[in-house]
């Protein structure tokens, strides 16, 4: 399963008009989200999570309205062993990415965040592949980290 584009293509609708939109929080909400990003170097959807508005699905949904990034339920999914030695275990479990498979030179990463350039370089770099972003959420993928990384020990 590997999605490869240059670059996601990116709905210039920002997250928080996008889960308005949706009905999904007012705007008063996203007002004190934005109030407390200034002084949180949290990302908003972060944000509005742990405010209670929202869950992790809502704001993954809205990445993939906005960004049109492809979804995997991650935790559910049967990854290839062979391909977890391209991401070390703490850098996964650090910024929340796991490799999913590898067809050729393309490793297709489940991220939580797939917009951050510099975590998928980082992925490129080490590994020498392309990069193929997948977007779960941050919960599905610290699960599958905890079943497959746990594994290579056993």
């Amino acid at each position: 399963m590997v999605v490869l584009e240059n670059e996601p293509i990116i709905d210039k609708t920002l997250i928080g008009k996008i889960l308005m939109r949706r009905g999904l929080i007012e705007e008063q909400q996203l007002k004190q989200a934005l109030d407390n990003q200034r002084s949180d170097e949290r990302l908003i959807g972060e944000i509005l999570v742990n405010l209670g508005y929202l869950q992790e699905i809502d704001i993954v949904v809205a990445l993939i309205i906005q960004c049109n990034l492809p979804y995997i339920a991650i935790n559910k999914y049967e990854i290839n062993e062979d391909v977890l030695g391209f991401v070390p275990e703490d850098f996964a479990r650090e910024f929340h990415v796991i490799p999913m498979e590898r067809v050729g030179s393309i490793l297709s990463v489940v991220m939580a965040d797939p917009l951050d350039r510099r975590i998928k370089e980082r992925i490129e770099e080490r590994s020498q592949l392309k990069v193929a972003p997948f977007i779960a959420t941050q919960t599905e993928i610290d699960q599958a980290i905890d079943r497959w990384y746990t594994r290579q020990y056993e």
